[in-house]
């Protein structure tokens, strides 16, 4: 036969018997060498020989009948003793062990094993005696006996550097303690290192493949054979398993059961060993005996947790699957150990004790059983894991916790449990709630919300820290799932979040509104809502949250907008309803809605199609609603063509007559203001409200017909303000041509109500939008109203008409904006306040430039007596306006310091036109104002950049001299510890940039600022100016940080530098004693002699030099 042919190139017959005998006698311990003439010819032969024994023997190991009694007939038969057969085995098995094995040896080794246990699979092989313990385990050991090891040198330096790495965090390493054992284990690592054979990479795998035969060779035994009465082997091969699951790198899954032969790697063979040992090797009571040791598993998952979140999430899914293996009493006293572990004072513990509850309740409740005690019994519920171990968490120290817990809430309404829901639901309702038949029904309506739980969920929406707030925003999906009610208080602390200062707060608080309005379109409020909070975002600073809004907008109203037809889907009327509103409740928000359609023209998002959309619904019931998109549509998308949105609109105006319509009512309004006006008894019974109507109709019917308003109507609305504008006046002034009506003479002086003047001058305004000649004789009169004006709501009113007229007319309104700017120091803080918003927005759009003094009038709003004005201009000024021209602040710094001192005798400086009054309402000179002024400075100079502070100085040094401390370079100012480099490169960087700007500094201020700094000093002494004595503190100020290199600076004047040493150690000394002399003045009205000295002695030092100032001491 093929397997007695194969077995004879063993030369199993030449083997002496007695040798046989002594490898018995030795327990397969150790062998005596073959014979050199055996052992040549199987090495001549090399690894072929055993696989073919191996492919041979193969078929023998099955379960066929013939099979079991062919094998072990034909061994004896052939006269090829098994006794023999199993020492040559064993060893090539011992020969494989040592770590000087060659390849071959080790081949032959793994090879002769998996022949062996193959042989012991063949049924018959114990009553053959074939089975011995001894040779079973080092064939199974010989698995990780012939693969290399790595060098135990290289674990000793490991473990010196990680002691070294203890040292350097501070921990005193400890010195390393061997006993004599351990030095004998050195000693043979050493020596098994000196002779350990280096393999190539064929070699390596040529090795993990006869090992993986070998191991499933091994399965195939175990599955056959029971080790149930030999603990000792079924130890070996739980540890030996146990070494092959990290044996290699798997790519996926790792798969633990299934065909042996169809797995491919160790650590799956590994794992599937595992799976075999605990379900047909064990002793019977393997679950009773398991499980302290699972309890002690899942414990020590829970505090070797790494803190991530993918690895917490993982742990928490086998967490899980084991707990679900074990009874309910084990359950229940789990559970009451993970709830005192969310508890502890670590972290990383009560964020995955959160996650842990979360894989929970993704299973079936548990009933409780009669087994179970009765103080355990509440562990056993889901109510227990949300109520108490999630919502427990919701006011956790930390806002990682906090933020986690809350997350966790919201995801409990999306499972598929409704235990879970319920127990939601009873935390946010007053009342609590049974669960009977499988249906959930509630005692009172959950609309009666727990004000208790309701406040906890809006103070995490407003909490301080972002992630907090963006888990209480998921939260709110209690709103699409009816546990609180939509009402307007709770929708709109979720549309305040699309305005949170967090980009990330803002987008998740867009998708939970939008998901709310697609899970309830029904609802008008939330509806409004949504609009409120989605709408408004346009036009949010952040590119990602603008894209993200338009993204709402475009899936909720943009997508559904389709040609008309008989049925509309849910979607397409909640699109509908939402463009209603936008024409009539929202209708303040479309502005902003305009600039969301300029956005996507930019994107090309509108095609003809869309528009031909539109136009099928302008004769249907959303007529209003498309004729806005339309609007929207042309004024965005210039490029489109849209002579059929012409023709519908004109068919649609000639049909319901809006010009005629619109030319009635101006005509019904002139008669009526005629009546009041030109009538001399008119103004006695005067109607206020019936003329503020007819104004305010007169001036929005006017926008749609001008071609039917006159110049009697003009004249009309102008004679309301004659008594203080005088338009009437400047209307018959350079023209020849009279009005329709009555003559100019006739018109009297009025004594209309403030009420009806500040009417006429928004309808004027509306009626100048319309006709640039009204326009150019109204802008002057407008200018002066502001300047001699008394009426709070008529200069109000011109403020916005002027401004709404400069979008229009430019060039006209562009030179009278100086009085409108005089408005920021106007008495009465509304028009302050509106002056600042309307001259913003024209700043912003380009309509008006920073010239003469706009600047200097707009930034002395920062020192408003009304600090919400003073704040809403620093907000302008940095969000809006700073952004646009960087360079703004730097360009007008110097000037601004002429200006506010009210110094206008420089040559370039402070020289544009300003009246007399101007000049004195912004005016900050003097003392009284010097906090005002530095207030400026200092909020202009924080938002420099190191370019603009070090070119700033450089004209300073040529222009002036300004005792500012915040002149020095922000990276010179810097604190310590402030902003410091993540890494050692970013540290160095920052270091060299540091020393390099100090350099410059300190060379700009040598050649340019001392320099001038002396000549002033001498010109003031020669003056004997009171200004000195601030020179003098600037010097003192800006010396200090050189004051070790006083002679280095004024190397080419050592006389100069002695001199200045001197006053700066006298001025010092006289600032120390100064607050003295003012508390003694104060009290007594008489400060001491010696004092008194002092300062005469300082007064001296500044206007002598040292030599005259000597002959003064000695005389006192």
């Amino acid at each position: 036969m093929e397997l007695v042919n194969a077995l004879e190139l063993l030369q199993i017959n030449a083997v002496s018997k007695g040798w046989v005998d002594s490898v018995w006698d030795a327990e397969f311990v150790d062998a005596e060498p073959l014979g050199p003439a055996l052992e040549e010819n199987t090495s001549g032969k090399g690894t072929d020989v055993f696989r073919q024994v191996y492919k041979r023997l193969l078929p023998f190991s099955s379960d066929e009948q013939g099979n079991v009694q062919n094998v072990w007939m034909v061994l004896g038969e052939s006269g090829i003793p098994i006794k023999t057969l199993v020492a040559v085995l064993s060893y090539y098995i011992l020969g494989g062990k040592s770590t000087t094995a060659t390849v071959e040896q080790r081949l032959k080794a793994l090879q002769a094993a998996s022949v062996y246990l193959l042989l012991l699979k063949v049924p018959g092989s114990v009553a053959n005696q074939v089975f011995h313990q001894v040779l079973f385990e080092a064939s199974i050991e010989i698995i990780l006996k012939c693969w290399p090891k790595e060098s135990g040198k290289k674990r000793k330096k490991e473990t010196a550097k990680s002691s070294q790495g203890d040292a350097r965090c501070g921990k005193r390493a400890k010195p390393a303690r061997k006993d004599q054992e351990e030095m004998d284990l050195d000693e043979d690592d050493e020596e098994d290192h000196e002779g350990e054979m280096f393999f190539s990479a064929q070699d390596l795998v040529k090795l993990r493949n006869e090992i993986e035969t070998l191991v499933k060779t091994l399965l195939g035994f175990l599955k056959t054979f029971s080790l149930k009465d030999r603990p000792q082997s079924v130890e070996n091969c739980i540890r030996i398993f146990t070494e092959l699951t990290n044996f290699e790198p798997v790519v996926g899954e790792i798969s633990f059961s299934g065909d042996a032969y169809s797995l491919e790697t160790l650590p799956e063979l590994g794992f599937h060993g595992l799976w075999l040992l605990c379900l047909s090797h064990g002793e019977g009571n393997e679950k009773e005996a398991a499980l302290p040791v699972l309890k002690i598993l899942l414990q020590h998952i829970c505090h070797q947790m790494v803190e991530k979140t993918e690895y917490r999430t993982h742990g928490a899914q086998a967490v899980s699957r084991l707990l679900a293996k074990v009874p309910n009493t084990e359950y229940a006293t789990f559970i009451k150990w993970l709830f005192a572990y969310s508890i502890k004072t670590k972290v990383a513990y009560r964020m995955f004790a959160l996650d842990v509850a979360m894989a929970l309740l993704e299973q079936s409740e548990r009933d409780p059983d009669s087994l179970v005690p009765a103080e355990l019994g509440t562990f056993l519920t889901h109510r227990f894991l949300v109520q108490n171990l999630l919502f427990g968490r919701r006011s956790d120290i930390s806002p990682t916790v906090r933020a986690h817990a809350l997350h966790c809430l919201s995801r409990c309404l999306e499972l598929d449990s409704p235990n879970t829901t319920k127990c939601v639901q009873e935390l946010f309702s007053a009342s609590k709630c049974l669960f009977e038949q499988g249906v959930l029904q509630c005692l009172t309506h959950v609309d009666n919300v727990s004000q208790e739980t309701m406040g906890v969920l809006k103070r995490r929406v407003s909490d301080s820290k972002t992630n907090v707030r963006k888990a209480a925003i998921e939260v709110t999906s209690l709103l699409k799932h009816s546990v609180i009610m939509c009402s307007e208080e709770n929708l709109t602390l979720l549309s305040e979040r699309c305005r949170d200062p967090a980009v990330s707060v803002k987008k998740k608080a867009l998708q939970c509104l939008t998901d709310l309005l697609v899970a309830c379109p029904d609802r008008s409020l939330v509806q409004v809502a949504w609009l409120r909070g989605v709408i408004v975002v346009v036009v949010d600073s952040e590119s990602s949250v603008q894209e993200k809004a338009l993204e709402c907008l475009d899936m909720v109203i943009i997508e559904h907008i389709k040609a008309r037809r008989t049925f509309e889907d849910t979607a397409q009327k909640l699109a509908w309803d939402l463009l209603e509103l936008l024409c009539d409740q929202c209708r303040d928000l479309s502005r902003y809605f305009s600039k969301a359609f300029i956005l996507w023209s930019q994107q090309k998002k509108f095609t003809s199609s869309f528009v031909n959309s539109l136009i099928t619904h302008t004769k249907s019931s959303h007529s209003t609603p498309a004729w806005m998109l339309l609007s929207k549509v042309a004024g965005s998308c210039p490029s489109l063509h849209y002579e059929t949105i012409l023709d519908g609109w004109e068919k649609m105006i000639i049909k319901e007559n809006l010009n005629k319509h619109c030319g009635e009512l101006v005509s019904i309004c002139e008669s009526y203001l005629s009546s009041v006006i030109l009538n001399e008894r008119g103004a006695e019974n005067l109607n206020e409200d019936m003329v503020v109507k007819h104004l305010y109709t007169l001036g929005t019917a006017s926008l749609h017909c001008p071609s039917q308003v006159g110049k009697r109507v003009f004249l009309l609305v102008q004679s309301v303000l004659t008594s203080s504008v005088e338009l009437l006046t400047g209307w018959g002034q350079g023209t020849k041509e009279l009005p329709a009506t009555q003559p100019l003479s006739q018109f009297k002086p009025t004594s209309m109500p403030t009420v009806v003047r500040a009417q006429a001058v928004a309808t004027l305004g509306k009626l100048c939008l319309q006709h640039e000649n009204l326009a150019n004789r109204c802008v002057p009169a407008f200018a002066r109203e502001l300047e001699v004006g008394q009426e709070l709501a008529v200069r109000s009113n011109v403020v916005v008409v002027l401004c709404d007229l400069c979008v229009r007319y430019t060039n006209t309104v562009t030179r009278y904006i100086p009085n409108i700017s005089a408005c920021l120091r106007d008495p009465e803080g509304s028009i302050r306040e509106k002056a600042l918003i309307m001259l913003t927005n024209l700043l912003q759009e380009e309509f008006v430039k920073w010239k003469d003094s706009l600047f200097f009038r707009y930034v002395a709003v920062l020192v408003d007596p009304d600090p919400e004005i003073a704040s809403l201009c620093e907000y302008c000024l940095l969000d809006r306006l700073l952004k646009k021209n960087p360079l703004m602040f730097s360009q007008h710094f110097i000037e601004c310091i002429f200006h506010f001192n009210s110094y206008n005798n420089h040559k370039k400086y402070n020289k544009f036109p300003q009246t007399d009054g101007e000049k004195a309402r912004f005016s900050l000179k003097g003392a009284q104002n010097k906090v005002k002024r530095f207030k400026i400075y200092k909020f202009l100079l924080e938002h420099f950049t190191d370019e603009q502070r070090f070119n700033t100085t450089s004209r300073i040094s040529k222009e002036c001299e300004v005792s500012l401390r915040e002149m020095k370079l922000s990276s010179m100012t810097a604190q310590d510890g402030a902003d410091e480099p993540q890494d050692e490169q970013a540290a160095v960087v920052k270091v060299i940039q540091k020393k390099l700007v100090s350099q410059v500094q300190k060379k700009n201020f040598i050649e340019n600022v001392i320099p001038i700094v002396i000549a002033l000093k001498s010109m003031l002494e020669e003056e004997r100016s009171p200004v000195l004595r601030h020179l003098m503190g600037y010097l003192q100020v800006t010396t200090q940080d050189y004051r070790n290199e006083l002679k280095e600076v004024f190397a080419a004047d050592e006389q100069l530098a002695a001199e200045l040493e001197f006053n700066l150690r006298l001025y010092e000394q006289h600032q120390q004693e100064e607050p003295l002399t003012s508390f003694i003045l104060s009290k007594t009205d008489e400060a001491p002699a010696s004092v008194v000295r002092r300062h005469h002695l300082y007064y001296c030092s500044t206007q002598h030099s040292p030599a005259v100032f000597s002959q003064h001491l000695n005389r006192h």
